[in-house]
């Protein structure tokens, strides 16, 4: 079975999971990250400084500088983390509807961050993948 067949049968049976909590990203410093760290749902460590992802209520809570607010988008399909370009093919159906998505993939799922005035787009397009091809 090939690559393309195997994302095929895996978008089938897509369902996608939208958070409804408000999420942000936030630069912090290492006494920050000690402090917010169990609040923290991502963290990663660039070349600029920390970067984390953080409830919206807990930034704005210790006054962090934000940057954007975002919605999570939790993909839920079986045994899709090891078919290669299945995150790539998600994320290219968005970029053609005109939405940004970040990627973060965990231990037993795949998120996807947009922006929180694309989130009912991204959650209609993620749909109608599973729903074009089930009915083609």
């Amino acid at each position: 079975m090939n690559a393309q067949v195997k994302i095929d049968q895996l978008l089938q049976r897509l369902t996608p999971i939208l958070n409804r909590e408000q999420l942000v990203m936030c630069q912090l410093d290492e006494t920050q990250l000690r402090t917010l760290l169990q609040e923290c749902l991502c963290i990663f460590r660039e070349r600029e400084g920390i970067c984390a992802l953080l409830p919206k209520d807990v930034a704005e809570r210790e006054s962090l500088p934000e940057d954007g607010s975002y919605r999570q988008i939790t993909l839920q399909y079986t045994g899709g983390l090891q078919v290669p370009g299945i995150a790539a093919t998600i994320v290219r159906e968005l970029a053609d509807a005109g939405i940004q998505a970040n990627v973060v993939s965990a231990r037993c799922h795949e998120h996807l961050l947009v922006s929180e005035h694309d989130a009912k787009q991204a959650m209609q397009v993620l749909y109608g993948i599973s729903n074009r091809l089930q009915y083609s």
